[in-house]
Parts: structure tokens; sequence; C-alpha cells
């Protein structure tokens, strides 16, 4: 009888902080929740997070999720996304009797608080941040049509001409690139000395945490592995961070069997992070995987400590 081969070694770096951000599980709670207070099924308009195992786990537990408040039936419960919504949409859902529950994220929330100040100032407002992404679509449509602006690159940035360069202000989209927004929000300082930005960074502390903990990681790694949704854009965020960071083999997969081991090649060292809407469970299955595939030590690098929470809304707490 012929002995097996011994698997190959590998160490997995695992980055710390990964994965769920605590935005992301309490929009997760507040589906739970109101299905637990009221009994399924519980309409959610667009994906609660981006991510579809989380998106199937709560369509099991009695989630129905629709792109649009016209297909929830009169009367019924319905939650809007962590990623926000327009003004117009709670203005429907009241005129239709419906009975919401909002789930944007507290973090996107201060945004568009931000975004409403520097209007009712008279300041034009540009926002930066990914054309057609959840989160942008609800900033925008915080205020009236034409009074936000989108940059979406540092080109753009040098081409835009506003309407008044001394009365401009600038947000951000919370799950951009620190790197890049940074790049483009000296471009707009330099163009325009007067503009007014946020107090305080509107990236949110856990897309900055992160790709910190990715900068950590990915120079020494021969490959990263983000794991995390296409349409996420902290997960594609993150698997530019890697490659930026000195990492060229960086790739996104939802879950494990998504792994492309042929591409992956021979590694010694893989470093592997989650997006913000990934579960740990997904995690534990990408570790499982390689196991599999090779003898593996893992480590852990912490790039800093979250300790985040946020309530629930009063008509689910308690």
């Amino acid at each position: 009888m012929t002995e097996r081969a011994p698997k190959p070694k590998l160490t997995l770096i695992l980055a710390s902080p990964r994965g769920f951000c605590a935005g992301v599980d309490r929009a997760i709670q507040i589906v739970e929740t109101a299905i637990e207070k009221f009994g399924p099924p519980v309409y959610v308009r667009h994906e609660i997070v981006h991510n579809r195992f989380v998106v199937e786990t709560l369509e099991r537990k009695g989630a129905i999720f629709v792109e649009e408040l016209d297909e929830v039936p009169e009367g019924a419960r319905v939650i809007f996304s962590a990623h926000g919504v327009p003004k117009s949409v709670p203005e429907a859902a009241k005129a239709r009797e419906l009975i919401y529950f909002d789930a944007t994220c507290p973090l996107v929330s201060k945004v568009h608080v931000e975004a409403e100040r520097h209007h009712e100032r008279g300041l034009d407002i540009i926002l930066i941040g990914h054309s057609g992404h959840p989160e942008v679509i609800g900033t925008m449509g915080q205020l009236p049509e034409g009074a936000v602006c989108l940059v979406e690159t540092v080109a753009d940035a040098e081409t835009f001409e506003p309407r008044d360069p001394a009365k401009l202000a600038f947000v951000t989209q919370t799950t951009l690139s620190i790197d890049d927004t940074a790049e483009i929000v000296a471009v707009l300082r330099r163009r325009f000395p007067r503009i007014v930005g946020p107090h305080k960074e509107d990236i949110c502390y856990a897309t900055t945490n992160r790709q910190e903990a990715v900068k950590a990681i990915a120079p020494r790694a021969d490959a990263v592995i983000v794991i995390g949704a296409p349409n996420s854009s902290n997960s594609m965020r993150l698997v530019e961070v890697a490659e930026r960071a000195g990492c060229s083999k960086s790739m996104l997969v939802q879950r494990a069997v998504d792994i492309d081991w042929a591409a992956l090649g021979h590694p010694r060292t893989v470093g592997l992070t989650a997006g913000a809407s990934a579960p740990d469970v997904l995690v534990d299955e990408v570790i499982a995987a390689f196991r599999e595939h090779f003898d593996v030590t893992v480590e852990d690098v912490e790039a800093a400590r979250e300790s985040v929470q946020f309530k629930l809304p009063r008509a689910l707490a308690g």
C-alpha cells in the first residue's frame, strides 16, 4: 500500500479585524428581531447587506427580499437596507401605510446629516463615491436633484467645475479606499481652498481598520484571499489594497468553493480576510478548505481592536 505524500506546508495569515462590522451586525439583528417579534414574512428592500450567504440565511428564517416597495403588500412590515435610502423611500412607505424599520448604518446616516447641513448653509455638495452603489443613491437622495455632484476619480476632481468655488463642501461614501479618497480630497483642496470637509473622516472605522489589517499582511503573502461579494464595495477595496501593498495575486471569493486552486499555485504564505458583510462561518469554511490541501499553520495579525456597537430601533429593542 503506497503512502500518501505529505501535504505542503502553508502559513495562513488572518487579518484582524475582518468580517462583520457593527453596522452589518445591527442590520441583520433588525431583520431577525422583526421576524421573531412579528412573525414571518418580513419584507426587506434590497439586500440587507451585500452577501448572498447572509441573504439566503435570512430568507430561510422568513425574510422576503424585494427591489422596490410596490412589491410589498399593503400593511406589511418592511426593512430598509444598511446602505441607506433616498428620502423618497420612507415617504412612499408612509403613503402606502407600510410599517417600516430603517436599518441604515448610523455612520451612513451621519453622512446624510452632514450633507443636509451643508445644503442648509447654501453650499453645493460633492459626494466622493461610486456611481450606482446603493449608499451613493441613498446619500444623493437626501437632497433635491442637482444639489449633490458625484466625483469618482482624481480625473473627475481635476475637471469638476462648480457653480461657485467659494461655496463647496464634500462628503464621502463610507466604504471607499482610504488612499484613493485621500488623493481625490487633495485635488479638491488644491483647486478649491475654501472647500468644507467633514470634521471627522466619513470613511467608516471598520473600512479603515480592515484596509490597515490587509496592508499589514499583504507584503508577507504570496497570495491574499478576500471573502466577500463582487457587489460589496468594501470587499472590492480590500482586493485593491492588497495589490497596492505588494501582493499581486489577490482574489475575491464568496465561498470556499470559489477558490481557484490552480491559479493559487504553490504558495507558502496566504493572507486571508473578509469584507464587513461576510460572516465568520465563511472564514472558517475557507480555512477548512485550505486544510484539505495544505498542512496549515494559522497566524493572526491584529491591526486594531473593535468594540463599537449600535443600538436597535426603539420599536424592536427590549
